[in-house]
C-alpha cells in the first residue's frame, strides 16, 4: 500500500535545504518519492507506511533542524476505498488553524476561551487575540477536529468559525459595528427621558416641573426595563457563560452593576406602591430612592463604549484588506483558442494568462509570449518599471505598464508572494508580545479583586460608617462599572496591530510581538556586505592577461564557473556573454566555499579563486601588487591559474546600494555600533567599509558563510545585544543566532526569507525604519498598559467615595462612561501609529499621552464635581 501525505515545512531558508530535506527523506526505507517545494514551504512525500510510520518522516525533518507539519488536507494515493482514506500513524501530529471569533468583551473573555481550548484534548497550543478577535490553534487532528474546537468554544459562550476570507472578515466587523450603533440609539432614545426627569431636580421651572415628579417613577420603570433585558441581555448571556466556567469577565461587572442599581429601584418602587397603594408619587411629589436611570445610562453608555471602540478598533485591521485589495479581481485566462474573463479564484496553476497595458497582474507566473515593463514598486519600492521578456518571472498585483504579454500561472491563491505577504501579516498582528503576559496575568485576577473591593466599599459605608443604604449602593456600583478589563486587554494588541500594519505599507513585515520587544535591547548591527550594503549583483570591470590574452584568461574562466552557483560566477558568465566569449566545457569540477574552484579543459587543470588559494595550488607566487591596487579600490580579483604558473586575473565590483551610507549614518545616530561582514579580503572589505562610513576596526573580513554564525556568537559573548542583517540565503546560520535577525527581501522571495523582520523592497534604509517603527510600538504598548493601569488607580478611590469629604464622588452612570471612554482612549492612542513616518518626529504622537493624562484627570474631576451636584 501506498500513500502520499502534504507537509508543511518551516524553516527553509534557501534551495539547499529544500535539497538537503530531499535526499534525507529519499534515503529512508520506504519512501518512493519526496517532492520539497522551498518557493510553498511545503512538501509531499509518497511512501509505504508499513515500511516507514509518518511520525519518522516528520522526526527525520525536526532533526534536521526545520519544522514539519501535516497540512489540513491529506490524501492516500491507492488503495483509498479498501482503507477508508488516510490514518494518522504513530507519533504526535500538529496542525495549526486559526478561527475568527465573535462576542468577546474584554481580556478575560480571551483567557477564558484561552484556558477552554487549553483543557480540549490534543490542543497543544492556544492564543487568542481580544483585539483581532482570532484563535490560533496547535492541535493533533487524530485527537480533536477543527469542527470539535469551534464547538468547545461555542459551549463557552462566543460565536466561532474557521478563519474567513479578509473581505468577509471585514463585513462581518462592519455589520457588528452598525448592530451596536443601533443598539446604542434605542437605548439612548429610552433614557432621555430618564435624563430628563435628572434635569428637572436641579431646573423644576423647565416644561413639566410641576406634572410630571409623580409620574417618574412609572415612567423610569417603564423605560429602564426594555434596556435593562432587551439591550442588556448579552451582558447577562455573557455572565453567565462565564459563571459555568466559574470565572468572571467585563460582562459580569456590567450585568451585577445595572442589576444592583435597578433592582434597588424596583423594590423601593413596588414598596412605595404597597404602603400607599398608588403607582403614581404623593402629595404631587416623586417616588423616592429610585434610580432607573443609573442602570439604563449605564448599559447605553457601556454601548457607546462598545460601538467607538468597535469603530476604531476596525481600523487597526486595516492593513491586511489593504494588501489583498491591490489583488485583481478577474484574469484573460485561455480557454481553448480564445481567452476570457474570469474570476480570480477560478485560476489554476498551468492557466495561460494574457495581460494588458495597464492592467494587474493577476497571479504569479512565468513569461511565455510577448514584451512589457511592469511596475513592481509594491515589492521593491523601485518606481522604474522592470522589463520583461519570455522565461522571465512576473508577480500578482504589480501592474504591467506598456506592451502585452502572455504568461503560464505557477501560484495561485493563498500561495502567491502577495498572499504570503498578507499571511505574515495576519500571524503577526494574531501574536502576542511577550510584554502582554502582565496584562494576562493582572485581567485574570482583575474582576475579582474589583468586585471584592466593591463589596468592602459598600459594607464600609453601609456597617462602619453609617451611611444610607442607597449611598453605599451606588457607590459599590460605581466601583464595579468603573473598572474594567477592556482598556487593559487592547493595550497590547492594538499598538502590536497598527505598528506591523505600518510596518507593510513600508515594505518591513515584522513577525510578531516578541520581535518588538528583542529591538529595545539592540545594540550593535552586522551588515552582511553582499546583497545586502551591496547590490549583490557583482559585475567584471578588468579582465587582465599575464601568461594568456585577457579573452583567453576570460573564456577560461567563464567556463569554469559555468558549474558554479557563486554570485561572481553569474558576473563573469555575464561579461563572458557581453563579449562574445565562445566557452568550452569543464571536467572534474570542484568547488571550495569562500576560496575557489578547480576543473580541467582541454585535459589541463586550472584553479580559479582568490589570492590564497591561488598561492596554495600554484608553484608562482601570485602579482600582490596588481592585487593589491584592485584591492584597495574596493574590487575583489579573481586569479586564474595553472599549478605552474598565474596565468591572468579578473576585477570584479559590486556597487554599492542607495542610502547604503545613510542607513549606516542613522544607525550610529541612534547610538547603535555598526559592524560588517564579509568573505572579501581584509583590503577589500575595508575600501567597502570607508565608503559607507563603518569604522574599519569594526569590519570582520575573510569570514566563510558558515562561520558568519560563529562572528555573531563572538560579539554576543562581549555582552552585546545583536541584530544581523542578511540577504537570507547563506546569511540563515548568522540571522537564526542573533538577538533579532533582520532579512534582506529580493522580491518574489520576500515571504520565504528567515529573518524576524523582513524588509521587502531590500533597501538598507529599511533597517533604520524597521528599528523605529519596533521602538514607536513598544513606546505605544507600553503607554497603553500605563493608561490601562492609570485610569483604574485614579478612578476606582473617587467611585469608593473615598474623596467624598473633599467633595469628589461618581455616580455609576458617569463612572460607566468614563470605563468606555477608557477603552477608545487606548485604541486611539495606538491609532497615532497610523502617523508614523521614517525620519520624522511625530511631535503629537509624542504629546499625546501627557495630553491623554490630562485629559482623563480633568474628565474624572469635572465628573466628580457633577456627581456631588446631581
Amino acid at each position: 500500500m501506498t500513500k502520499r501525505v502534504q507537509v508543511r515545512i518551516e524553516g527553509m531558508h534557501c534551495p539547499g535545504c529544500a535539497r538537503a530535506i530531499q535526499e534525507e527523506l529519499r534515503g529512508l526505507p520506504g519512501v518512493h518519492e519526496v517532492q520539497i517545494d522551498f518557493a510553498g514551504k511545503r512538501g509531499t512525500v509518497t511512501f509505504d507506511p508499513q515500511m516507514v510510520p509518518l511520525q519518522r518522516l516528520l522526526d527525520t525533518v525536526g532533526e534536521l533542524g526545520y519544522s514539519a507539519f501535516v497540512e489540513e488536507e491529506e490524501e492516500e494515493e491507492r488503495s483509498s476505498k479498501e482503507d477508508g482514506g488516510f490514518r494518522g500513524s504513530e507519533g504526535a501530529l500538529s496542525q495549526r488553524v486559526i478561527l475568527s471569533i465573535s462576542g468577546m468583551h474584554c481580556a478575560a473573555c480571551a483567557a477564558l476561551i484561552e484556558r477552554v481550548l487549553k483543557r480540549s484534548p490534543g490542543v497543544r497550543e492556544a492564543r487568542v487575540n481580544f483585539a483581532a478577535e482570532k484563535a490560533q490553534v496547535v492541535f493533533d487532528p487524530r485527537l480533536t477536529s477543527v469542527e470539535q474546537l469551534l464547538g468547545v468554544i461555542r459551549k463557552a459562550g462566543y460565536g466561532a468559525s474557521p478563519e474567513r476570507d479578509p473581505e468577509e472578515e471585514s463585513q462581518r466587523r462592519e455589520r457588528t459595528v452598525r448592530s451596536l450603533q443601533r443598539r446604542f440609539l434605542w437605548s439612548l432614545l429610552l433614557s432621555l427621558p430618564l435624563a430628563y426627569f435628572m434635569v428637572l431636580d436641579f431646573l423644576p421651572h423647565l416644561p413639566g416641573g410641576a406634572v410630571l415628579p409623580p409620574w417618574m417613577g412609572l415612567i423610569s420603570l417603564g423605560f429602564a426595563t426594555p434596556v435593562q433585558f432587551f439591550f442588556g441581555v448579552p451582558f447577562y448571556r455573557g455572565m453567565w457563560s462565564s459563571l459555568r466556567l466559574r470565572s468572571f469577565n467585563m460582562d459580569s461587572l456590567i450585568a451585577i452593576g445595572t442589576s444592583v442599581a435597578y433592582g434597588y429601584s424596583l423594590g423601593s418602587y413596588l414598596t412605595h406602591v404597597l404602603r400607599h397603594g398608588t403607582l403614581l408619587g404623593v402629595g404631587g411629589t416623586k417616588v423616592p430612592h429610585l434610580y432607573f436611570e443609573v442602570s439604563a445610562f449605564l448599559i447605553t453608555f457601556v454601548l457607546l463604549g462598545k460601538w467607538l471602540e468597535g469603530k476604531t478598533r476596525s481600523k487597526t485591521s486595516e492593513a491586511v484588506q489593504k494588501l489583498l485589495s491591490l489583488q485583481a479581481r478577474t484574469a484573460r485566462v485561455k480557454r481553448g483558442d480564445t481567452f476570457e474573463d474570469v474570476p480570480l479564484e477560478e485560476v489554476r496553476e498551468g492557466d495561460v494568462i494574457l495581460v494588458r497595458p495597464g492592467e494587474k497582474i493577476p497571479v504569479d507566473g512565468r513569461v511565455v509570449r510577448g514584451y512589457s515593463a511592469v511596475d513592481e514598486s509594491l515589492l521593491t519600492g523601485e518606481s522604474l518599471p522592470v522589463e520583461k521578456k519570455p522565461g522571465d518571472l512576473v508577480i500578482g498585483a504589480t501592474i504591467n505598464r506598456t506592451g502585452s504579454f502572455e504568461f503560464v500561472a505557477t501560484r495561485v491563491g493563498k500561495d502567491t508572494v502577495l498572499a504570503r505577504i498578507a499571511q505574515l501579516v495576519a500571524e503577526a498582528q494574531n501574536s502576542k508580545a511577550p510584554i502582554q503576559a502582565l496584562a494576562d496575568r493582572i485581567a485574570a485576577v482583575f474582576v475579582p479583586v474589583v468586585l471584592s473591593v466593591a463589596l468592602v466599599t459598600f459594607l464600609v459605608w453601609y456597617f462602619l460608617l453609617g451611611a444610607s443604604l442607597s449611598f453605599s449602593l451606588l457607590a459599590m456600583v460605581s466601583v464595579i462599572v468603573i473598572a474594567c478589563p477592556c482598556a487593559l486587554g487592547l493595550a497590547t494588541p492594538t499598538a502590536l496591530m497598527v505598528g506591523t500594519g505600518k510596518g507593510a505599507e513600508y515594505g518591513i513585515l515584522i513577525k510578531g510581538g516578541e520581535v518588538l520587544e528583542k529591538v529595545g535591547d539592540i545594540d550593535l548591527v552586522v551588515f552582511d556586505k553582499t546583497g545586502t550594503l551591496t547590490q549583490g549583483k557583482p559585475r567584471v570591470t578588468e579582465v587582465v592577461g599575464l601568461r594568456r590574452s585577457g579573452k583567453e584568461v576570460l573564456r577560461i574562466a567563464a567556463t569554469l564557473e559555468q558549474s558554479s552557483e557563486h554570485p561572481l560566477a553569474e558576473a563573469i558568465l555575464e561579461k563572458a556573454r557581453e563579449e562574445g566569449v565562445v566557452l568550452g566545457e569543464a571536467e572534474d569540477f570542484r568547488a571550495f566555499p569562500g576560496k575557489g574552484i578547480v576543473g580541467k579543459i582541454d585535459r589541463e587543470e586550472y584553479y580559479l579563486g582568490n589570492a590564497s588559494f591561488v598561492a596554495e595550488n600554484t608553484r608562482e607566487k601570485p602579482q600582490e601588487e596588481i592585487v593589491r591596487r584592485f584591492e584597495e579600490e574596493g574590487k575583489t580579483v579573481v586569479l586564474l591559474s595553472t599549478a605552474r604558473e598565474v596565468l591572468g586575473l579578473l576585477a570584479v565590483a559590486d556597487a554599492l546600494k542607495a542610502g547604503a551610507r545613510e542607513a549606516v549614518q542613522k544607525l550610529r545616530n541612534l547610538g547603535l555600533l555598526v559592524y560588517m561582514v564579509t568573505g572579501d579580503t581584509p583590503r577589500v572589505a575595508r575600501a567597502i567599509a570607508r565608503e559607507v562610513g563603518i569604522e574599519e576596526d569594526h569590519v570582520i573580513a575573510g569570514v566563510l558563510p558558515e562561520d558568519k554564525a560563529r562572528e555573531v556568537q563572538k560579539l554576543q559573548k562581549n555582552g552585546h545585544k545583536v541584530a544581523f542583517v542578511g540577504d537570507g540565503v547563506n546569511d540563515a546560520p548568522a540571522l537564526a543566532v542573533a538577538d533579532l535577525g533582520i532579512a534582506v527581501g529580493q522580491g518574489a522571495d520576500v515571504a520565504l526569507e528567515t529573518g524576524e523582520i523582513v524588509l521587502v523592497w531590500g533597501d538598507p534604509q529599511d533597517v533604520v525604519t524597521a528599528l523605529e517603527l519596533s521602538r514607536k510600538t513598544m513606546g505605544k504598548i507600553r503607554q497603553n498598559l500605563f493608561f490601562a493601569l492609570f485610569y483604574n488607580l485614579l478612578g476606582i478611590p473617587i467611585a469608593a467615595q473615598v474623596f467624598s469629604g473633599l467633595g469628589l464622588s461618581l455616580r455609576p452612570e458617569l463612572a460607566g462612561l468614563a470605563m468606555a471612554l477608557s477603552s477608545v482612549s487606548v485604541v486611539t492612542n495606538s491609532l497615532l501609529l497610523r502617523g508614523f513616518r521614517p525620519g520624522k518626529r511625530d511631535v503629537f504622537s509624542r504629546l499625546a499621552p501627557v495630553l491623554m493624562a490630562a485629559f482623563f484627570v480633568f474628565l474624572f474631576l469635572s465628573f466628580a464635581r457633577l456627581s456631588v451636584a446631581m
